[in-house]
């Protein structure tokens, strides 16, 4: 719903399926909205791996009772990518891409949206931009090479090449699966005894399996030293070890944008954990009128918000919006 005067009653701020969730949201009780994505339609998914597959079936990922139809048990990357730009589509979602929020100024209980193109205003804003985009990083020299990448995309890339993965988690064991399979020489880094406990349960023994036979070599209770031109340097329990390389994934996780909330003023937790301070029956924050939703609710514990557990935070937003509306008039 466009408004004249870039005025609506609720910005949101992220164009993922959340995002998308709350819009439809909006469109039901009638609110005016604008969606604001710094990328393309659900950017972080977008530059997912290319053969991923999710952990949820299809009926968890649905936003609005909208029926996900898939192929696969689990559906794919592509599936999940023609869904969701089919329900922005069809419902013409009001959506501004490729349009980055550099800042939320708030005066007097409104909220003004500042961007790399515009500035808007809104009576409520929705933050809902994930973690995808800020990697953690390992701080070790030769991070910064050009071998190194905090992404992984495609096995193609590293076929025939000595690749070291750092990580044990999805991401991790499904790349080194996946280079392997495609002729790559790979190597895994796991600073903990074994594989992660929330791997894919069908991937898991995979994994195990394969390092068992050799077929990919693994260092466990181990961390990266240093990375060179053509080798990297590893601390192991039995000391030191140089290895032959050419690529480095450091798939060690993502963080959400802690200082964007920071500056807009919400409040995190000071026990290491940066959980925004929110309401859990609205989902409002300290700052009056700006709530959250999605993965970014759980600060640095990533791992606890999916679409699945969180396409609720569309309704228990709209639904305190409407009752508020009400009252008002």
């Amino acid at each position: 719903m466009q408004t004249p005067n870039n005025k609506y009653e609720v910005v949101i701020i992220g164009g993922g399926p959340i995002g998308i969730a709350c819009a439809l949201e909006a469109e039901k009780k009638g609110l005016s909205y604008l969606i604001i994505e710094k990328g393309c339609l659900v950017n972080s998914l977008y530059h997912y791996p290319t053969n991923m597959t999710f952990f949820s079936t299809s009926e968890k990922l649905e936003l609005d009772d909208i029926p996900f139809i898939s192929n696969n048990p689990k559906p794919t990357k592509r599936e999940a990518l023609e869904y969701y730009r089919r329900i922005a589509t069809n419902n013409e979602i009001n959506i501004h891409l490729f349009e980055k929020v550099t800042d939320v100024k708030t005066k007097k209980g409104k909220h003004f949206i500042v961007t790399s193109k515009n500035e808007y205003q809104a009576e409520n804003v929705i933050v809902a931009t994930g973690f995808y985009d800020i990697p953690n990083h390992l701080g070790v020299p030769g991070e910064d090479l050009p071998k190194v990448s905090h992404y992984y995309n495609d096995p193609h890339y590293y076929a025939t090449q000595k690749t070291l993965v750092v990580g044990a988690s999805n991401s991790a064991v499904d790349a080194a699966l996946e280079i392997y399979r495609k002729g790559g020489e790979v190597t895994m880094l796991v600073r903990k005894p074994e594989i992660g406990e929330r791997v894919k349960y069908w991937v898991r023994p995979d994994i195990i399996n394969r390092i068992e036979e050799g077929s990919i070599k693994a260092y466990f209770d181990s961390n990266l030293k240093e990375i060179r031109e053509n080798e990297v340097i590893l601390n192991t329990p039995k000391g030191e070890k140089a290895l032959a390389n050419d690529f480095v994934l450091l798939l060690t996780g993502y963080r959400p944008n802690f200082g964007f909330l920071q500056n807009i003023g919400i409040k995190l937790s000071n026990d290491g954990r940066k959980i925004p301070f929110y309401n859990e029956d609205t989902m409002e924050t300290n700052v009056p009128g700006i709530f959250l939703a999605g993965v970014i609710c759980g600060g640095v514990e990533t791992h606890k918000w999916f679409i699945e557990n969180s396409r609720i935070h569309a309704k228990m937003i709209m639904d305190h919006l409407s009752k508020k509306q009400k009252i008002s008039i």
